[in-house]
Parts: C-alpha cells; sequence; structure tokens
C-alpha cells in the first residue's frame, strides 16, 4: 500500500472516530460498542468489494483503500503500548496500594481462573490439545471494563469500587497477554500438555523481568526529563519514547514481558514525575498523553473491528457450541470471583465492602474487545501454529467478542437500571434539593446586581423577577419537603469540607506554594479522608485525620534501619518530609473556616456549621501539637521550611505582576520571557530542600544538656560521634524490670515514664537514666517506657565511664540522681570511680 492510500485511509477512520462518539452518547451505547459496530460494517464491506467482481471496477486508490494491511504488530508494538502507559500515568497510583490486594485479585487471580477454567472447559467439546484451549483461555480472558467505568463515575459510584475496577483494567491486560505468549510457544513448539515444572521456569521471568525492565527505563527517562525543566515539548517527546522502547526491549532482547514492562514504567512516572517535573508541565504531559490514548484506544477498537468479518468468514455451526462454552465458563469464573472471593476479602477486612448490585453490574460489564482480537490475529499469522489450531482461535475469539460487545455492550445500561445503580440515594436526592434551593437564592442576589448596573428596563426586570421567585419557592418547597437528619447533614458537610481541601491543595500546587514533591500524597490522604467520612460519618473522619498525622509502616522500617543499621537516610528524609506536609496541612486548615461559613452553613444550617468549625479546630490543634514536637525534635528546620513557603509565595506574586505587566502591553516580550527565566530558577532553588542531618543536630542537641557545658570543643565533637541516636514511638518499653542496662541514655525530645512499687517518675528533654543499674551492674526494679515520641542518645558503658571520670558536672549529676531515686550514693560513686 503507498503512502497516499494509507495516509487516505487513516483520514477516513479518524471521521469514523468522530463520528461514533456523539453517535453512542445519543444512543446511549458504550463508545467502544459502536467503535465495533462500525469497523465490523466497514470491513464486511471491504471484504464483499474484495472478493467480488464489483472490486474490479473500482479505481486503483480505491482498491488499495480497501486493502489496509492491519497485522497484530501494529496492535502490540504501536497502539497497545500506548493505552497501557496511558491508564498507568493517569490511575491514582498510591491509593490503588491501598486496594491492591483486591485489584491483583481481580486483574491477575481472575485472569488465572478464567484461563483455567475456559481452556478446561473447552477440553470435552474439540479435539484441540490442552495447551490450545489453555491459549484460547488466556486470549478471551483479558476484559475491558471502560464502558462499566464510565456509567460507574456517572451514577457516583463510590470512588473505591471505581479505582478497583480501574486497576483491573490496567493489569488485567498485562496478566493475560503474559499468560498468552507463555502458552503460545508452548503451541508452536508442540507441547501438548505443559506441566507446572515448565511454568514455574518460564513464567517468573516474564513478570520479573518486565518489573525490572519497566523500572530502569522509567528512572532513567525520568532523570533525563529533570534536565530539561524549561523545555516541556521535550518531556514530552522522552514520555512518548519510553513505554515503545521499554517493550521493543522487553520483548525482543530479554525474553520478558513487554506489556509488565510498560505498565511499570508508567507507574513510576506516575509516582515519580510530579516531583520531578514543574506543575505545568506535568500537566501538559498528562494533556498530551490523554489526546494520544483516546486516538490509539479508538483506533485498536475499529482496526480490530475490521477484521471481524475476515476472522469470522469460516464460521461452522459447531463453532457457536464452542462459542456457547467459551460464554458461559467465562461467565462462571468471573461470577465466582466476584460473588465468592471478593465478599470473602470483605470479611477479612481486605477489600471494600462491595454491594450484589455492583458486583452484578462489573460481572455483565466485562466486555471483551481489542485486545482479544489483536491477540487471536497474531495467533493466526503465526506460521508455527497449526492451520487447525489458527482457525479455531481466530473464530472463537472473534466469537465471543461479538457476544460481549452486541449482546452485554447494548444491555449493560438497561441491567444498570434495573439494577436500581442509575438513581440517586435518599440522602443524595434529598441534598441535591437544598442545594439547588441555596444556589438560585445566589443567582436571584446577582441577578439583581446584575439589572441595577446595566439599568435595564423596570418591566421586564418585574417580570423575570416574578418567573424566577416562582421557580425559587418550588425548589424551595421541594427542598423542605425531605428532613435530612443531623447526624446525615454532618457526614455530608464534612465530605463536602474534605473535597474543598483537596481543592485548595490542587490550588495551592498550580499557583507553585507547595511544592511537587509531596502533592500527590497530600492528594491521596485527603482522597482516604473522603471516602472513610462517606462510609463513617464523624468519627471516621477524626480517626482518620488523626491517623494521617501518625507514622506509618515505612517510618517503622525507616527507625529500624537507623536503630539496628546506622542507616539514616531514609529517617531523615522521611522526617523532613512529614515537616513539609504537616506545615503545608496547617496552611490549608486555615483556609477551611471561611468555606464552611460560606457555603455549609447556607445549606445545612448553623448547627452543623459550628459543629464543623470544632472538629476542623481540633484538627487544627492536633496538626499544630505534632508541628512543635518536629520543632522540639529539630530546631531550626521548621521555621527553615517556613521560609522556603514565604519565598515561594513572593515569587509566585512576582510572577503575578509581570503576567499584568505583560498583559497591560507595558514590558515586552523578551523581558517577559527573561523575567520568568529567572522565577524559574530561583523557584528550582527553593524546591532543593535542606538535607535534614541528624549528625548536626545531635551536636545541637548535645548543647541543651547542662553536664556537657564545659566540655572542650574537641571533646564535644568525639562525643557527638560516639552517641548513638534512637528514635521510639510512645509506649515503646526501653528497659524492662530485671534488666541490667548496658547503656545509658540521654533525653534530647520527647519524655519518658519510670514505673516503680507503684510510683511514677517521669523524665524529660535534658535528662538521662539507666546509668544506676549500669554502674551497681544490678538488674533494674522499675521499668522505664516512653510516653511521648522521643529522640534518645546512648552511650554504652565503657565510654560513659571515662565520660565520668573526666566531667565533674557528669559526677554531681549522677549523686543527685542517686540521691533522688533513694539509691547509696557512696556505694554508686565508688563503683562508677574505682580508686
Amino acid at each position: 500500500m503507498d503512502i497516499i492510500a494509507f495516509s487516505g485511509a487513516v483520514a477516513l477512520l479518524f471521521v469514523v472516530i468522530g463520528v461514533s462518539e456523539p453517535l453512542a452518547e445519543r444512543l446511549r451505547l458504550p463508545f467502544t460498542v459502536i467503535l465495533a459496530i462500525m469497523g465490523a460494517l466497514i470491513g464486511a464491506v471491504a471484504l464483499t468489494l474484495s472478493t467480488s467482481g464489483l472490486g474490479d471496477t473500482l479505481s486503483p486508490v480505491v482498491r488499495r483503500l480497501l486493502d489496509l494491511p492491519i497485522r497484530s504488530n501494529v496492535f502490540l508494538y504501536i497502539l497497545l503500548p500506548t493505552l497501557l502507559f496511558q491508564v498507568a500515568l493517569v490511575v491514582n497510583a498510591r491509593r490503588m496500594l491501598d486496594d491492591w490486594v483486591p485489584i491483583l485479585l481481580m486483574a491477575v487471580g481472575a485472569v488465572l481462573v478464567s484461563t483455567v477454567v475456559i481452556g478446561y472447559a473447552l477440553t470435552p467439546f474439540t479435539s484441540l490439545p490442552l495447551a490450545a484451549c489453555l491459549l484460547i483461555g488466556a486470549v478471551v480472558s483479558t476484559t475491558d471494563p471502560s464502558a462499566v467505568v464510565s456509567i460507574f463515575r456517572n451514577i457516583a459510584a463510590p470512588q473505591r469500587l471505581t479505582r478497583i475496577v480501574e486497576g483491573e483494567s490496567l493489569l488485567n491486560d498485562a496478566a493475560a497477554i503474559a499468560l498468552f505468549g507463555f502458552f503460545l510457544t508452548f503451541v508452536m513448539l508442540g507441547v501438548p500438555n505443559p506441566t507446572l515444572q515448565e511454568a514455574a521456569l518460564t513464567f517468573p521471568w516474564l513478570i520479573g523481568g518486565g518489573v525490572v525492565l519497566g523500572w530502569v527505563f522509567a528512572r532513567v527517562a525520568i532523570a533525563l526529563m529533570a534536565v530539561l525543566p524549561t523545555f516541556p515539548r521535550a518531556q514530552v517527546s522522552v514520555s512518548v519514547a519510553l513505554p515503545y522502547l521499554t517493550y521493543i526491549v522487553a520483548e525482543q532482547y530479554a525474553g520478558a514481558s513487554g506489556v509488565i514492562a510498560v505498565v511499570v514504567a508508567g507507574l513510576v512516572l506516575n509516582l515519580t514525575g510530579p516531583s520531578r517535573l514543574t506543575p505545568a508541565s506535568w500537566g501538559y504531559l498528562r494533556e498530551v498523553w490523554d489526546i494520544l490514548a483516546y486516538w490509539a484506544g479508538a483506533f485498536i477498537f475499529i482496526l480490530a473491528a475490521l477484521l471481524i468479518p475476515r476472522l469470522m468468514g469460516d464460521l461452522r455451526p459447531s463453532d457457536l457450541l464452542l462459542i456457547g462454552v467459551i460464554v458461559v465458563a467465562a461467565i462462571a469464573a468471573r461470577a465466582v470471583m466476584l460473588f465468592g472471593v471478593l465478599p470473602l476479602l470483605g470479611r477479612m477486612r481486605l477489600s471494600p465492602r462491595v454491594d450484589p448490585s455492583y458486583r452484578a453490574a462489573i460481572l455483565w460489564g466485562g466486555l471483551r474487545g481489542a485486545v482479544t482480537l489483536a491477540l487471536a490475529l497474531a495467533v493466526t499469522e503465526s506460521a508455527l501454529v497449526p492451520p487447525a489450531i489458527k482457525r479455531e482461535v481466530g473464530i472463537l475469539a472473534t466469537g465471543f467478542t461479538l457476544f460481549t460487545l452486541l449482546v452485554q455492550g447494548t444491555t449493560l445500561r438497561w441491567m444498570i437500571a434495573r439494577l436500581g445503580l442509575n438513581r440517586l440515594p435518599a440522602l443524595d436526592e434529598a441534598l441535591s434539593r437544598q442545594v439547588i434551593a441555596v444556589a438560585l437564592q445566589n443567582v436571584r442576589e446577582a441577578v439583581s446586581d446584575s439589572a441595577r448596573d446595566y439599568q435595564l428596563t423596570p418591566d421586564v426586570i418585574r417580570s423575570e423577577a416574578k418567573r424566577f421567585a416562582g421557580r425559587l419557592d418550588g425548589a424551595v418547597a421541594d427542598a423542605e419537603s425531605v428532613d435530612i437528619p443531623d447526624r446525615d447533614r454532618i457526614t455530608l458537610g464534612l465530605v463536602a469540607l474534605a473535597g474543598r481541601e483537596r481543592d485548595l491543595i490542587i490550588e495551592h500546587f498550580r499557583q507553585q506554594l507547595f511544592s511537587s514533591r509531596l502533592v500527590e500524597r497530600m492528594l491521596s490522604d485527603v482522597d482516604g479522608l473522603i471516602e472513610r467520612t462517606r462510609l463513617g460519618g464523624r468519627n471516621e473522619y477524626r480517626s482518620t485525620a488523626r491517623r494521617a498525622l501518625g507514622f506509618g509502616g515505612r517510618y517503622r522500617v525507616a527507625v529500624w534501619l537507623n536503630n539496628r543499621l546506622r542507616w539514616s537516610r531514609p529517617l531523615e528524609a522521611m522526617t523532613a518530609d512529614r515537616f513539609e506536609l504537616l506545615l503545608n496541612q496547617q496552611l490549608v486548615l486555615q483556609e477551611l473556616h471561611g468555606f464552611i461559613a460560606g457555603k455549609i452553613r447556607r445549606i445545612h444550617g448553623r448547627r452543623v456549621a459550628d459543629l464543623l468549625h470544632e472538629l476542623l479546630r481540633r484538627r487544627a490543634e492536633e496538626t499544630a501539637s505534632a508541628i512543635e514536637g518536629l520543632r522540639l525534635q529539630y530546631p531550626g528546620y521548621a521555621e527553615e521550611i517556613e521560609r522556603r513557603f514565604l519565598r515561594r509565595t513572593s515569587l509566585r506574586l512576582e510572577e503575578r505582576e509581570y503576567e499584568t505587566l505583560f498583559a497591560d502591553g507595558l514590558i515586552g516580550r523578551e523581558l517577559h520571557a527573561t523575567l520568568r527565566t529567572k522565577l524559574d530558577a530561583a523557584r528550582k532553588q527553593l524546591d532543593e530542600r535542606p538535607r535534614l542531618d541528624f549528625a548536626l543536630q545531635r551536636e545541637e542537641f548535645l548543647r541543651a544538656f547542662p553536664v556537657f557545658d564545659n566540655m572542650p570543643a574537641d571533646a564535644h565533637k568525639r562525643l557527638a560521634r560516639a552517641l548513638t541516636t534512637y528514635y521510639v514511638e510512645p509506649g515503646k518499653v526501653l528497659i524492662r524490670k530485671g534488666e541490667v542496662p548496658r547503656s545509658v541514655y540521654f533525653i534530647a525530645s520527647g519524655a519518658v515514664e519510670m514505673e516503680r512499687r507503684g510510683q511514677k517518675l517521669r523524665l524529660g528533654r535534658g535528662e538521662f537514666f539507666g546509668h544506676l543499674g549500669m554502674l551497681t551492674g544490678q538488674p533494674r526494679r522499675a521499668m522505664v517506657s516512653a510516653i511521648t515520641h522521643c529522640t534518645l542518645f546512648a552511650l554504652d558503658e565503657a565510654r560513659f565511664r571515662r565520660l565520668l571520670a573526666r566531667n565533674t558536672a557528669l559526677q554531681q549529676a549522677v549523686e543527685a540522681s542517686a540521691r533522688a531515686r533513694g539509691a547509696n550514693v557512696e556505694k554508686v560513686m565508688s563503683q562508677a570511680l574505682p580508686r
């Protein structure tokens, strides 16, 4: 096919794609179903003209248009990487990690179950070997739930449920294509019945190799994009090259799964890209990828649909029976996962509770489409696959795809309606009436002001005011006809408050007041707050907000690495992140009171607004308390973070002034570009956050201990190097009863509690413990535990004795503590300082 005919064919397909979307909206059918029907019709016409005598009467250009070269490599190496990469790029990857169990189950687990069930269900009805039947199972196991996701978004389904379905769509293609490549190898080698041992030798590298390659290529691409901060189009170009290079290297040279490599590369860029690119560049990149994925998704469906007449050309009555077997087996396998395993995970609290109606919608919405047809085409093109297997794979995969598109796809909205999912819950319906009433009141006030400003005719104003008043009275009557309990009003108000918090985070990010390093994490936290508040109300809002202030499992791992292996960098980075997160959150919380007064109070009333103000104040107090704790632990660092925030604010205001001057024509384009370049350079310096160095902090803390005041500077530095830093959480037992301490602990920040004979003694910053038991060699009769987050310095016995012998102030402190705790001072000091 020459380039002219190819360009014409592509242009015509673009026209078909452009017409299909509004047609799908008008017919209320999924977009992919319309594309499949249009493609199949075009393919049928082209096949009829090509195989009949009519084709010879057409012009050479038209005949070349009918002979559009569609090969499996077009799907697998051009369209599929684009589609998978964009999905991985836009999903909420951090929130997906919270639900990784149900997502993996519905993606990988369901694909494995479906492949096995379909493969073994076919064997009694066909003469094909088991490997070929499993190959067919893998081909038809990849689902395209985009239709059900679109409907779930329109009906305001729970975000967590929508996210699980999106996660399934992302990983299920990867799992199915990996299985497809695995079984295709056995079919081409003539292995009729692959064994578990063969699978164990081959499959791990397909998965593991793809993960490693995807991560490596993504990190290289991100590093290259980071050195091009002022060239957003260059950054987009690098991102476009990333999925294709990753896919080709994985498939052609490494023998790994290219699909998995592309998905991993997209997820890595998703997680790290916002912190390495400017907000404008990241937004531009995602917009470009949205367009590319829209075209790739449309082309992959319509080109695959063009193949349907060709693949179904040799259909026999016996094939209809096999297609029916696949339909029953596929639905049964998916039902087992949705109605058997998923509820079990919900009872184990590994998955959100999914109502049966939503599970039924997901079951019926598991359409098959372009990927299934592309894989079937790849089998039919392979010279190493026997002809009988080629025929069966092509016909069965195409027939099953047609069933899902023409039967399930066209009845999906009807099914949603029958399940009652297209109706708003009673609470949301009542709220919508109140929102409409409040909105119309605001509109009436704004229209009245506009009428006065424009000095319109009084008769027109009166007639329109009367008409609008009737509409407003009706809306108010509807709102007052439904009574919403205060408990539900509080929940709705908190959800709205959390939604406004999310908007403020995005707004500050776009204005570059918040560094891009942590915005994704802040958005993930507030998304979790919205979801859990919607389910659990006020109590869940408070507990989720408090949990966000705490320390998670990653922090405990970092503490263990620091305490046990003396590797402090992870803990330093996480502590610095915590500083910045808390300060950002404090700024956002201060702005939410105005939203309560201006919006929520008008909808939900004064009593609910007052309660929300109180909940917000408590949350702000807890955040301030956490910040103050960090200030005590790391003096000076919080001030540096605040200073950088103020500098970012000044840069944003300065940029706004330059934009105003440029828009008014007071400065030229070249001067404006020069000023913007200087601002970008200043922002880049601010994005390089100061490192939180525990070694320097340790020297700072030592100055707070009176016993070390008179030490020479060199001795002070040697002591700082000898000390070991420990970070402990509240409740951590530091010394147990009956233990003989081997170290002395100096409290740099926080407080500990000693419990002895029913009495409790608290020690705070600047004090130390463990020395009496260590010096006397007697087991402790008191238990020591942390009552706050603490930073402790530990000194082993040998170093402490040497320090004690040289430091008079320390000797006096040991004597005072022995006297205060009822110990024999002379005995303690004689053992501490032997003569």
